[in-house]
């Protein structure tokens, strides 16, 4: 077999580029970010980093860090939770931050609420604890979903209500309609029902449809839209999906602040929600002198629990509108061509006997994916590649990609083909483990190699980042994976400033 491999040398960087513009003209249109890099994201190159982590967090831009700790030198700000006059300032820039998000998103403020809280997670968590389940009704999550989504079955059980995984289907790594189908039927008349779901996987980028919500919703299933991973770099309109539950978190889209996410939800949804508790800001009134006196508030207030990150709320609006100048179709566009050219550039590895390098997870081009890439590396002989190694030859370029299961345990089981009777070995040990245990004893035990490696593209992403990622992956070429065993896993305290660049 004839070796496809490219030259990726430094000084075929500019070659590289002129025939990606051919492939992907679209790029052209998106040229405005390459000087918003050099003004907003200078420290990058300053550091000389390659930042392939977006799904892991957004970076955020120098402007916005200016704006909001110019708007917080300015002014007092109080606890919002009074009327004086600096609580009334904070609780001003509050309610306009909280606006702000539903104007960014397109949903009504008569249909919907913008709850603050800590992340994503945070967010998911309001819901599993409130959600009415009971026996009778159903909690019907992905294989594909995150963590903090698989949480919520542990509510769902402990209120009798049936839990079960939809799962998703190699190689394309999406939800087999028919399945869905059948699983959206059975319903009881009267019952409380959830289906939950990624607007994309913050595994292998696969973006599920969205017209499932409908689909769903017509079915008698109330519907949690997990868009934590979709909305950096896609538009998401409510005024044209109309989801119960969307949970995000505001630092995957623009990096900053950190500890502020967002539950958006349907009132009408939210009216029939349980709290099982109540703390400072959720309840109007409550007594000590009797059993279960409150009142708890209607839509967001009732659900952020004590007081909210309000200092950093601003900076909520400022990220948002930063996305906004640049344009969602701007980012978008950007992601799916540096996507694009890495996939057909990984695909086209292989070691000189002909056997490819890069075994990709899941679509292996840009229809209905997003700027996520998982994937494992094989040696000649097929080896599978330590991840932990790779990472470490990764570390010393300064190139930062993400390794392990990424908090989405399905969907690797899936790709790995890791049994339930597998799994159930694993967790029926006396003791608890780590992924690293996991890991060796699923390749001892099983001969399984749960290794995954995955990189994701964003806002900053320029050509000359995937380049030398593409310099980093073709180093592999006829490298025996004993030779590769023979990398010391370390990882020193870097000091990623510009004073010590």
């Amino acid at each position: 077999m004839k070796n496809s491999n490219f030259d990726y040398s430094v000084g075929n960087m500019q070659a590289s580029y002129t025939a990606f513009m051919q492939s992907y003209p679209c790029f052209e249109s998106t040229k405005m970010i390459d000087d918003l890099r050099a003004r907003d994201y200078a420290r990058l190159d300053q550091l000389n980093q390659v930042y392939l982590d977006y799904t892991g967090s957004g970076l955020y831009a120098s402007s916005q860090l200016r704006q909001h700790m110019d708007l917080l030198e300015a002014g007092v700000f109080g606890n919002p939770h009074s009327k004086n006059p600096t609580s009334l300032a904070m609780t001003h820039l509050v309610e306009q931050a909280r606006n702000y998000v539903l104007r960014f998103f397109n949903a009504s403020p008569a249909e919907y609420a913008a709850i603050f809280t800590p992340n994503a997670s945070g967010a998911l968590k309001l819901v599993g604890e409130a959600y009415p389940f009971a026996p009778g009704g159903r909690f019907l999550p992905a294989y594909d979903n995150h963590n903090s989504v698989n949480g919520i079955r542990e509510f769902a059980r402990a209120k009798g209500a049936e839990v079960t995984y939809l799962p998703t289907v190699m190689p394309e790594l999406r939800f087999d309609p028919e399945m869905l189908s059948t699983e959206l039927a059975r319903t009881q008349p009267g019952s409380f029902n959830l289906f939950a779901y990624p607007a994309q996987s913050n595994f292998s980028g696969v973006q599920h449809d969205l017209k499932w919500i409908a689909a769903a919703q017509a079915q008698g299933w109330h519907v949690l839209l997990d868009a934590a991973a979709y909305v950096p770099t896609n538009r998401l309109d409510l005024g044209l999906w109309k989801p119960d539950f969307v949970p995000l978190s505001f630092y995957k889209m623009f990096g900053y602040p950190t500890g502020v996410g967002c539950l958006l939800a349907r009132k009408d949804t939210l009216a029939q929600m349980q709290r099982p508790w109540f703390a400072g800001g959720t309840i109007s009134i409550t007594s000590v002198q009797g059993e279960g006196w409150h009142y708890l508030l209607p839509n967001e207030a009732g659900f952020e629990d004590g007081t909210i990150n309000f200092l950093n709320l601003p900076a909520i609006e400022i990220g948002l509108r930063h996305l906004t100048q640049i344009g969602m179709g701007t980012i978008h566009e950007r992601v799916s061509c540096l996507t694009g050219w890495l996939l057909d550039q990984m695909t086209a590895l292989h070691h000189s006997n002909g056997a490819p390098l890069v075994q990709i997870y899941g679509p292996t081009n840009t229809v209905e994916r997003g700027g996520t890439i998982s994937f494992s590396l094989d040696d000649p002989e097929g080896v599978r590649l330590d991840y932990r190694k790779v990472e470490a030859l990764a570390n010393r370029e300064n190139i930062s990609l993400r390794t392990g299961c990424f908090c989405n345990p399905g969907t690797g089981e899936i790709v790995h083909n890791l049994s339930q009777n597998e799994m159930a070995q694993a967790f029926n040990r006396p003791e608890p483990m780590s992924f690293d245990f996991f890991f060796d004893w699923a390749r001892r035990e099983h001969g399984r190699n749960p290794s995954t490696l995955r990189i994701s593209v964003g806002i900053a992403s320029n050509f000359a980042d995937i380049y030398r990622f593409m310099a980093f992956l073709a180093s592999f070429i006829d490298k025996p994976e004993a030779a590769i065993q023979k990398v010391q896993v370390e990882y020193p305290i870097y000091n990623l400033t510009r004073d010590s660049a």
